[in-house]
């Protein structure tokens, strides 16, 4: 009686021991599911085979969801408005970045676009208007998102999406207008006409219906949609 006693208990044990293990090894964080353990009570099993089955541990989907669900949110891509075509493309966030960027340009062409994260419109011409970014590395493209920037862009006359308004040096704006994707050739059309060679021939005056030394106050710098 006391050899059956004693095996009891070693395999009781053991399965203790290896049930233990099996819990160490999930991660930290992830409750267990209670459909994933199996218990068969039954007063009449004593035999080893019983205190097994007692303990017996059914694989579950959980974990392997949970891995899922963590890979995709770690690879999920950028917004189509916050892709970029490379160095010459650049985002702006305020009335400051957009005077710093035109001011530091220098008589390279700007050519700054004015969009909606919204706009049907201006996501469908996004994707060539990087191809044209990455064709005309000496240009320089500003990306301005019309809801953070509302007072600015009504300040420049931005009424419709997509808007864009083209700059260089000295002569300060030099044309601006609306484009959708079937009448980008206007885009391609105005760059052929403002990107020639050209020498300073002094500060620019002013940035469209905006006035440089208004808008670099300390009050109206960085002012953006609210």
């Amino acid at each position: 009686m006391a050899d059956v006693l004693r095996l009891s208990f070693n395999s009781l044990s053991s399965v203790l021991t290896s049930f233990s293990s099996s819990l160490n090894s999930l991660q930290t964080g992830v409750p267990p599911n209670q459909k994933s353990y199996k218990r068969i009570l039954s007063a009449s099993d004593s035999s080893t085979s019983g205190i097994v089955a007692r303990f017996a541990f059914r694989p579950t989907k959980q974990f392997d969801s949970f891995k899922v669900h963590a890979t995709v949110a770690e690879t999920d891509p950028p917004k189509w408005w916050e892709r970029n075509a490379g160095p010459n493309m650049i985002d702006i966030h305020s009335t400051q970045d957009f005077l710093s960027a035109l001011s530091q340009a220098g008589e390279r062409l700007v050519i700054v676009e004015f969009y909606g994260t919204w706009c049907a419109s201006c996501r469908a011409l996004f994707p060539k208007l990087c191809r044209t970014a990455q064709e005309h590395p000496e240009i320089l493209f500003l990306k301005v998102n019309f809801d953070e920037n509302k007072p600015m862009c009504k300040s420049l006359n931005v009424k419709v999406l997509p808007y864009f308004h083209f700059y260089r040096g000295a002569d300060g704006q030099l044309d601006s207008f609306s484009c959708s994707l079937a009448k980008f050739q206007k885009i391609k059309d105005a760059i052929q006409a403002h990107n020639t060679a050209r020498c300073s021939i002094g500060p620019p005056k002013g940035v469209g219906d905006l006035n440089l030394e208004v808008l670099s106050a300390p009050n109206e710098a960085g002012s953006s949609a609210t």
